[in-house]
């Protein structure tokens, strides 16, 4: 266990400039215990792709640097082991590297593998559910160590247990996944469809590619990937925004729910490309805000809730946040927040 700086800009890849009282890193899973008995307020990270610190956290940030991958393989499949603190598109390379396919229309999503299985990741067709075999954790209020199975995940769309019933309450320390040997590459995405003798290494290279030409690199521009969920809505919503617009693209759910791209109706309401202090929504990706001039929590805060009140005016669409926002002690809810008037959309 290591005790380090407190400083959070580069703990959390929107880079906002605040600090934390504490910021221990867990190297072995002994060092969980430091946890167990941390009496403040405290979050635990892995690479902070899906979380903004909007203030000064007055409390303990624990980061998870667990680090290790097991493989073992049968006739039909890869068994991989990995621990929770690996980056995720470092282990894609690492099994594409062996010739281990699957992962491939995953690629380059930020974060670490123990933040996989709580938003259930997913691109281009492709979620970490079908690989899933396990998630092993430890119990926050006990101190056991637990093993759940694929079965008892509860993943759904960016969801997952551990946004429900275990919130608050997990540390992972290592995800477990069965990779078939034989399989179909998923080529549903249209620059996908149009690759010539597609293998898992070409798909992988083209999916770098559209990713990198479509959303920013936080390592050059903070951002924290897509802002807000795709909102899955009742047909009549549906119906009642095509009377205004009869082209608005949408994916069927099941018969009676449809998702629309929150991107869209973000573009729609005429916030792409347009700024807020220093906030900007992305002129090319409409879904992801960026930290484009020495933003501050406030500025992030009062663009997401006006983009989130106009959104609901225009298409009676509620978009609820995708990355996880924290205060100064613990998560902030968006939808209560009061834009400040001093800050215009420019």
């Amino acid at each position: 266990m290591t005790l380090i700086v407190s400083a959070l800009q580069n703990l959390h890849t929107f880079g906002l400039p605040y600090h934390a009282s504490n910021i221990v890193e867990i190297q072995q899973v002994r060092d969980v215990a430091k946890i167990l008995s941390c009496s403040e307020p405290y979050v635990i990270l892995g690479e902070g792709s899906n979380t903004i610190f909007t203030t000064d956290f007055s409390g303990t940030v624990f980061v998870n640097r667990l680090k290790g991958i097991e493989l073992q393989e049968n006739a039909d499949a890869y068994h991989l082991t990995v621990a929770a603190g690996e980056n995720w598109h470092a282990l894609i390379e690492w099994c594409l590297a062996r010739d281990i396919g699957g992962f491939e229309n995953l690629a380059l999503i930020p974060g670490t593998v123990g933040a996989t299985p709580i938003q259930n990741i997913g691109a281009y067709g492709v979620e970490i559910k079908q690989f899933l075999k396990s998630v092993k954790y430890i119990d926050l209020r006990s101190g056991e160590e637990r093993i759940l199975a694929h079965a008892d995940l509860a993943l759904g769309y960016r969801d997952s247990i551990f946004k429900h019933s275990l919130q608050g309450h997990y540390f992972i320390t290592e995800v477990s996944f069965v990779l078939p040997k034989v399989y179909e590459l998923v080529l549903d995405y249209g620059e996908l469809a149009q690759l010539t003798d597609p293998t898992k290494h070409t798909v992988f290279k083209k999916v770098v590619e559209i990713r990198s030409a479509k959303l920013p690199d936080p390592k050059q521009v903070g951002n924290s990937g897509s802002f807000f969920k795709n909102p899955v809505v009742a047909l009549e919503i549906l119906e009642q925004v095509q009377k205004t617009y009869p082209s608005v693209p949408y994916y069927v759910v099941n018969e009676n729910t449809v998702k629309i791209p929150a991107a869209w109706l973000i573009d729609q309401a005429g916030f792409k490309g347009r700024y807020m202090g220093g906030v900007q929504c992305h002129p090319k990706q409409a879904l992801v805000l960026t930290n484009a001039n020495q933003a501050l929590g406030p500025e992030v805060l009062s663009f997401a809730r006006t983009i989130q009140k106009t959104v609901a005016k225009l298409f009676q669409v509620h978009l609820e946040n995708e990355v996880c926002l924290l205060g100064q002690k613990g998560p902030t809810d968006l939808s209560t927040f009061a834009p400040l008037e001093q800050l215009s959309i420019k």
